[in-house]
């Protein structure tokens, strides 16, 4: 039976997948689909967030192994989460059969302009450092990662209850943001075969990001013309999708 973990992002938890989580079980009604916080978000907001990418991998392998999950996993992984993906993967290959990276950025193979657009900047500082609702700073989020027309006043609803149950902590958005910027990927792609998705018109994210993943790394990589950042949210049947595809068609390693 295959093993699914899905990884947000940056301060996001397990609650941000929404639907996505229970479609994405539907479309693979046979494998184990386990939606895992890193720490110091969603159920584990008490935590202290690792410094390190490294670290959060440890403690990701270690929690899922309290749960009595086991290895080998496929990872779906979004942003920070696609980062301990990687790391994941390259560091402990034995564990990871594949890797589905959404919207993500590498230092070393994008500049900084890329990895985060400018023009968000002052939207970004306002949320770290301007207090404000938790409805409006949610706002600011659908605004920075969605592409849909209009906001969907549940899903809103929805994270700011998320933003309620579990705050994350100053301290702990700045412990992800160091762990973030100090991370260097692999120039030469982990063992397990790898899936870039990206939005062509991701508002935060420039997608030239994931294609120069894409050419260093060697492996395959689709792009949608209209979703943003949020591709779970924006295009979930796509992101179904593509993954199906590449299930058929990319390389797999025997099973454990």
């Amino acid at each position: 039976m295959d093993t699914w973990i899905l990884l947000r992002g940056l301060t996001r938890e397990t609650a941000h997948w929404g639907r996505f989580a229970d479609d994405f079980q539907s479309a693979w009604p046979d494998a184990r689909v386990v939606a895992l916080d890193l720490p110091g978000n969603g159920q584990l907001h008490a935590r202290r967030s690792p410094l390190t990418v490294q670290g959060m991998v440890a403690a990701c392998r270690a929690e899922l192994a309290s749960q009595g999950v086991r290895p080998p996993f496929r990872l779906f992984a979004m942003s920070l989460g696609a980062m301990v993906a990687t790391e994941w993967a390259r560091t402990a290959p034995a564990d990871i059969v594949g890797c589905v990276l959404v919207n993500t950025s590498f230092r070393q193979f994008s500049p900084f302009f890329h990895r985060l657009r400018p023009r968000n900047y002052t939207a970004l500082l306002g949320l770290a450092l301007l207090p404000r609702s938790p409805e409006a700073m949610e706002r600011t989020v659908w605004r920075l990662t969605s592409n849909a027309p209009d906001p969907r006043n549940a899903v809103i609803d929805d994270w700011v209850a998320a933003r309620a149950r579990h705050p994350v902590s100053a301290a702990n958005a700045l412990r992800q943001l160091v762990a973030a910027a100090r991370y260097r990927a692999p120039t030469v792609a982990p063992s397990p075969p790898v899936l870039l998705l990206a939005s062509q018109n991701d508002q935060l994210v420039d997608s030239r990001c994931s294609q120069a993943i894409a050419r260093g790394w060697q492996c395959t990589l689709a792009l949608h013309p209209q979703a943003g950042h949020d591709l779970p949210l924006d295009a979930p049947q796509w992101v179904l999708e593509q993954v199906q595809r590449w299930l058929v068609q990319a390389p797999h390693r025997a099973e454990h």
